[in-house]
């Protein structure tokens, strides 16, 4: 437990809080393309939207939260600078997907 509270007040702590604004912002951006009648360019997020497409959506930000707290459990956090990086470029085709419509 000491760790991670080392790690919440470390410089990693804004790569962490960016990479959960990210996943807010692709959820975000990602289901108001599909209410546009966008389609999902993610074959395993478009496998998961086979449920429903909030459904699907959330499903898969679960395993992305996962994915990024295991990161952070194995003190891997360089791993999440670079995650954010692919979130990042990922809100911007979003937008701009959304934008052009």
């Amino acid at each position: 437990m000491s760790n991670l509270r080392a790690i919440a007040s470390s410089p990693w702590s804004l790569s962490i809080h960016l990479f959960l604004c990210l996943q807010i912002f692709d959820v975000l951006t990602t289901w108001h393309g599909v209410r546009l009648g966008l389609q999902e360019a993610s074959p395993f997020v478009r496998f998961l939207m086979r449920m429903g497409p909030l459904a699907g959506l959330l499903a898969s930000k679960a395993v992305a939260l996962s994915l990024g707290g295991f990161c952070i459990w194995r003190e891997r956090l360089r791993v999440i600078l670079w995650i954010n990086y692919w979130y990042t470029a990922l809100v911007i085709w979003n937008l701009a997907l959304i934008v052009s419509r």
